[in-house]
């Protein structure tokens, strides 16, 4: 299971970091545990099934 933090996670969804954490605040993307920093962690499984979803449903 490999984690990837916020800037990561932007990056692979093409959206703005902030955007990431939205997401996480509401529960749409989960994190699976928090940096040094206390931002979020998350699997890279879930955000690969968090795009392919997005993308059917019209777009991130």
């Amino acid at each position: 299971m490999a984690l990837l933090n916020v800037a990561e996670v932007a990056a692979f969804l093409g959206i703005q970091e902030i955007r990431v954490e939205r997401l996480a605040r509401e529960n749409l993307l989960v994190a699976n545990g928090k940096d040094d920093e206390g931002k979020p962690l998350f699997d890279e499984e879930d955000v690969k099934r968090y795009k392919i979803l997005a993308e059917r449903l019209g777009g991130i």
